[in-house]
């Protein structure tokens, strides 16, 4: 046992002790039932027995960060190259000699069949992953949709490839929702926008890589291969080897974590003790789904995220239709696109660190919007112009808006407790993304080819309500944070209790799989 390391007791001889029953006397308490608590609780038990070294801490950090972060990086770079290898491929593809008919509505509906597959597939793809090994569950579906991605290069048929883009969107469903996840088992409240952050930067640089790619493809002449079906095989292929990777080295959970000595995996239950936020439980528990629709914070959240996946749906799948518009070739489009990505990228990072460091969820995603505004309204005011310098900006400061997304994805991570309930809100909040996403590929309509104004004018009015949205949602978890510190208040001077005896009372509430709502010792994050 590592010198740095005090231990009270054995675990085993805590959880025989009858001390903490004549403690819970002690203080007039009911007995908390933890027999539907967390799994932590099997490694860890009620109290916290072990004590590390803020050092001891950061080492392990450091450990987990150089895989987990770096793992899920790689699974969003696969996911957002493949989501969006239609707009790479679009180019070729809608010619009339691959059979696709060549007409422009058939674009929009191959770009809605991916978040149909999203939407059908969000509920049941989060509970299934709930009863089983969660980075198992992840890589095996990496592996399918590597698979399915490959088979695009196989058909130049409508309807198979309609179909494709929704399995596809099936599988690819349990991405974002098994990451927070897993961020939130072994990050603690201070550290996840970050780690978030880490790994949603790749929809950003993902769009300076594809860019490149499909650029460099373009040049090919060869007759072996059409250029859309090289895109499709070799992206493939990269998610069949992330979905490997991730079935080898992603943990599942701190209880689990091979990677992990025993003592590092207590020290990361500990670590993550305090924020009360729970780890996983298999058991399907009906109150926290009800609670989770009851919580009028979840549909603020649902509205935030439709709000701003309307534009995502938009802008992934068109945004170099509208580079193209200024006048450039399909080819030049391609490379002056990548700009945007950085930008977006350096966006989502600072809005990642931000958070964190203020302990701030709603303020970031205000820093996010407000640019993608200013460009929307630029280039609806600029419509005509000659000034393509200006419209290139319009168009790079537009992607900021994407770390609104992650953001809001750090905030159920730290806002929810209770794992049905946070799966639940999870799925509710990736379901809406799709059906955001759906409605958004339908914005930018050929009609309004080639200035798409209707579409650049409804991205800016839905980002300015989402603006007060994330300032009401922020108002609510102060409110709720200071009534919870007036009810701790009040039954620390009712009970009688010490310092000692809240902490106790903490640790012990930590792991009993509770709600936000059950829980008095949760604290939101703003």
């Amino acid at each position: 046992m590592s010198s740095e390391i005090s231990v009270a007791k054995n675990l085993d001889e805590v959880e025989k002790s009858s001390q903490l029953e004549t403690y819970d006397n002690k203080l007039g308490l009911e007995s908390l039932d933890t027999s539907d608590g967390d799994a932590a609780l099997q490694l860890v038990g009620a109290q916290a027995t072990m004590h590390f070294s803020e050092e001891y801490n950061r080492k392990l950090r450091r450990k987990l960060d150089l895989v987990i972060p770096t793992i899920s990086a790689a699974v969003y770079f696969s996911q957002y190259l493949d989501k969006t290898s239609l707009n790479y491929a679009r180019r070729v593809l809608f010619r009339s000699d691959v059979g696709i008919m060549g007409l422009p509505i058939n674009y929009n509906l191959v770009s809605m069949a991916f978040y149909l597959g999203y939407l059908f597939w969000e509920f049941p793809t989060v509970y299934i992953s709930q009863k089983l090994r969660l980075a198992k569950y992840l890589g095996g579906n990496i592996v399918v949709w590597g698979i399915i991605l490959m088979l695009h290069a196989s058909t130049s048929n409508f309807g198979a490839f309609f179909a494709l883009r929704f399995l596809l969107g099936m599988c690819e469903s349990c991405v974002t929702p098994c990451l927070i996840l897993i961020i939130s088992m072994f990050y603690k409240k201070d550290e996840q926008a970050q780690r978030i952050s880490w790994f949603y930067i790749m929809n950003g640089l993902t769009q300076v890589f594809g860019g490149f790619i499909a650029y460099g493809i373009s040049f090919y002449n060869g007759n072996a291969l059409p250029p859309y079906k090289i895109i499709y095989i070799l992206l493939g292929a990269l998610a069949i080897i992330v979905g490997i990777v991730v079935l080898i080295w992603l943990p599942d959970s701190p209880v689990n974590a091979s990677m992990l000595t025993k003592e590092e995996r207590i020290a990361a239950l500990e670590r993550v003790r305090d924020d009360q936020g729970g780890t996983e439980n298999k058991k399907f528990k009906k109150d926290q789904v009800i609670e989770a629709l009851t919580d009028p914070r979840t549909w603020l959240v649902v509205l935030s995220t439709i709000l701003t996946s309307i534009p995502n749906g938009a802008l992934s799948n068109f945004s170099n239709i509208i580079v193209k518009s200024f006048g450039y070739t399909s080819k030049q489009t391609l490379i002056l696109s990548t700009p945007g990505g950085v930008v977006g990228s350096a966006m989502v990072i600072f809005c990642g660190w931000y958070s964190d460091k203020k302990n701030e969820r709603m303020i970031p995603i205000v820093f996010a919007l407000v640019p993608t505004i200013v460009g929307a309204a630029i280039l609806i005011g600029m419509n005509g112009s000659s000034n393509k310098g200006v419209l290139l900006f319009a168009v790079y400061i537009i992607g900021t808006f994407g770390s609104a997304l992650s953001t809001i994805y750090a905030y159920n991570a730290s806002n929810t407790s209770g794992h049905t309930k946070k799966v639940t809100i999870n799925a509710m909040t990736m379901a809406t993304f799709s059906i955001g996403n759906i409605i958004g590929t339908e914005i930018f309509q050929p009609k309004d080819a080639p200035a798409y104004i209707p579409g650049k004018t409804a991205i800016m009015v839905l980002l300015i309500v989402q603006l007060f949205i994330s300032y009401l949602l922020r108002w609510i978890n102060i409110r709720l944070n200071r009534k919870r510190k007036a009810q701790l208040t009040e039954l620390k001077e009712r009970q009688g209790w010490t310092d000692e005896d809240v902490q106790h009372e903490r640790e012990r509430h930590a792991f009993a799989d509770l709600t936000d709502r059950q829980n008095i010792f949760f604290v939101y994050t703003c």
